[in-house]
């Protein structure tokens, strides 16, 4: 627990945008790292991380950027949920990790940081 608050601790001291674009890293490594079987562990960690930054982020975020996040979060309980049948299954385990990869894209770009037009 008390690693869980320093985290919190330390992703709350970023902004908004920096806090979307971490959580689009994770799913970045969710894609990547769920392409090895022996990353079981490494990859349901990622996944609870990433719902407890969108549980961290979303009060603070723009109304459309933390309803995209919510629908995020579910997407994250579900595949958690059926962990145990997802997981050992490569096909259902490529496509959570195809859908990641799409999920990082489209929260980095909601994120806001790849905006090149700030003055």
């Amino acid at each position: 627990m008390h690693s869980r608050i320093t985290i919190m601790q330390r992703y709350l001291k970023d902004d908004v945008p920096t806090q979307i674009g971490g959580i689009a890293a994770n799913l970045a490594r969710v894609g990547s790292f769920s392409r090895n079987l022996k990353n079981r562990e490494v990859v349901f960690g990622l996944l609870d991380e990433s719902k407890y930054f969108v549980e961290w982020c979303a009060p603070n975020a723009e109304v459309d950027q933390a309803a995209r996040l919510v629908e995020l979060q579910i997407q994250l309980a579900l595949w958690q949920f059926d962990w145990d049948a997802l997981w050992p299954n490569s096909e259902a385990r490529q496509k959570m990790a195809e859908m990641s990869l799409k999920w990082s894209d489209e929260v980095l770009e909601l994120s806001g940081l790849l905006n090149t037009d700030q003055a």
